[in-house]
This record gives structure tokens, sequence and C-alpha cells, in this order.
């Protein structure tokens, strides 16, 4: 089973859906891959989501699990990130009002 560091990407948790996409036939398009998962969620951010909800409005074809794993990240978008604009490296941020930090 991963470890929440190998089923995580991006802020999205694929749990135990990471190792079940790994072990799929590819090619493989949408409407196979949601007969095979749909109902299968991954946690977000904020709640979770099922494949239905992030890939039902797509039409195309996977090559691989990675594939997979893209296209729901592009899909879930911001919903994925924790805190927007947070930074844990210090410095400004894009959100952050007054002078920039200036480099000598």
């Amino acid at each position: 089973m991963p470890t929440d560091d190998e089923s995580r990407e991006q802020g999205v948790e694929f749990g135990q859906l990471a190792d079940d996409l790994e072990s799929e036939d590819y090619p493989i398009d949408n409407e196979e891959l949601l007969e095979t998962y749909g109902d299968r969620a991954v946690e977000l951010q904020d709640g979770e989501e099922t494949l239905n909800e992030i890939l039902g409005p797509l039409e195309r074809t996977y090559e691989s699990a990675d594939n997979v794993r893209q296209s729901v990240i592009g899909m879930v978008g911001e919903e994925a990130i924790g805190r927007k604009g947070y930074t844990d490296r210090g410095g400004v941020t894009s959100e952050d009002e007054g002078e920039e930090e200036e480099s000598i």
C-alpha cells in the first residue's frame, strides 16, 4: 500500500486508486475508465470528489496511469490547493501588500 507521500500529488490524495491505476491496461478511454473507477474518490484539501465528478466531462484516451493522474490534477485545479498564496519559504508572495524585498 502506498504511503501518503507516494499517493499524494499536487494536493490530490489518490490513496489505493494510485495502485489500481498503475495496474490497469492502457490505453483506456475515459468512458471505460469511469465505468471501472468512476465511483472512486480522491481527497482534496476541502473534501473529496469522485472520478465521475472530475473526469466526467472529458472525452479522451489515457496512455498511462500518469496521464490519468495529471488529468485529475488539471481538472480539480485550485480545489486541491491548501491556502492560496501560502509559502513556507519566506519572502513576499504575490498576495502580500507592500514593497518586495530587494536583493543586494
